[in-house]
Parts: structure tokens; sequence; C-alpha cells
């Protein structure tokens, strides 16, 4: 079965943010931000979110799966819809993220989540499973993508309870083993439950 990955956003505004976009930077990534040819939203998003994207963008690209050549994974953004990971993004972009509150429904953020949601939905088989790689505790990305998809978004039955650590950690875990996670669909999902015990320590 086709399956398409959409991986939540990391956070544009923290301190990890803020040392990528100093004009004092001179590490390769930060240098590439400021650059015109920009550098991929996949490589600035796991700085800027460390364990939890890596996590995410690694297990897309391991279980992706699409006819052709064409794209198994998404990046979910704040204000410019789905990116595929390889998409080229420049400092104003990455200002232009974090002025935008996904938390607080800014049609700025539902606008263009919507518009590629609806083309991508269009575009993929009826049968292909859309997998979230994000939370579904709260709507700021279930709600709109499940309203396109339907029954066919789906997330890890596993990340329910997880933090973004541990659910990075698992995904990590998931790549090594060659060990697909379970999916439900998250149109009638608990989206709440008990903390799992913590992943055992890899030796």
């Amino acid at each position: 079965m086709n399956q398409i990955f959409l991986l939540s956003p990391a956070r544009c505004d923290g301190a990890r943010a803020r040392v990528l976009l100093s004009p004092h930077a001179t590490f390769d990534l930060a240098e590439r931000v400021r650059s015109d040819e920009g550098a991929a939203v996949g490589d600035v998003f796991a700085f800027l979110s460390g364990l939890y994207f890596r996590g995410k963008l690694a297990y897309a690209m391991a279980f992706g799966r699409q006819p052709g050549a064409r794209p198994s994974a998404y990046v979910i953004t704040t204000n410019q819809g789905l990116m595929i990971p390889e998409t080229r993004v420049r400092r104003g972009d990455l200002l232009g993220f974090c002025a935008v509150d996904i938390a607080s429904g800014d049609e700025r953020y539902i606008s263009p989540l919507r518009r590629d949601a609806e083309r991508l939905a269009a575009d993929a088989d009826a049968a292909t499973h859309v997998v979230l790689l994000g939370s579904i505790a709260t709507g700021k990305y279930a709600d709109t993508l499940a309203d396109v998809f339907g029954e066919r978004l789906v997330f890890p039955v596993d990340f329910v309870g997880r933090g973004d650590m541990s659910r990075g950690g698992l995904l990590l875990r998931c790549v090594r083993e060659a060990r697909e996670l379970e999916y439900q669909p998250v149109l009638g999902a608990v989206r709440h439950g008990k903390r799992p015990p913590k992943l055992e320590r890899i030796r």
C-alpha cells in the first residue's frame, strides 16, 4: 500500500532558532540559511527540533511508499503549507515561520495547509495511507488534516502519552530495526493516554 507521511513542524522561535538566525553564526547550516541558495527545510527543522524531528524524518524516509519518484514525505509549516523535506528555505522564510502561531488557528496557517492537503488528497491513490507524525492531543494539525483526508489519516498508536523526545527515540529505533509501527485512524482515536514505560537504553 502507498504511504505518505506528514511531519509536524519544528519550533522556530526558541533558543536554537536564535542561534541559527544569528548574523554572527559561522557554522555551515547558519551560513547556508543566510545564503541565496538556502538550506533544506528538513535539515533546518532537524537542527531546531533535535531528536524528535530527526526521528520523524528518518522514519518517513524509511517507510514512505509512493509510485515512481513522487514524494512520500511532507513537512508541515506555519505559513507555507506542506513542503517536501528537500525544499530550500532562507532566513526570511524562518522569520515568517516564527511569526505565525499555529495553536491560535491563524488563517495564515490553516489556509495554505488546507490548500496543499486538498491537492495531495486529490493526487494520491484513494487507498493511500496518510500518516501524521505529530501530536493529535490538540487539533492544531489533526483537525484540518482529518477534515481533508478523513479515514485515510492515521497516526502511530505508540505516540499516545509519549513526549517528543520519547517519540523521536522510538522512531529512530524503528528505523534501525526495520520495524514499522502500528497505525490507527485519527478520527475517533483516543487522543490522551497514560505515559508508557521509558524506552530501554540502547547498549
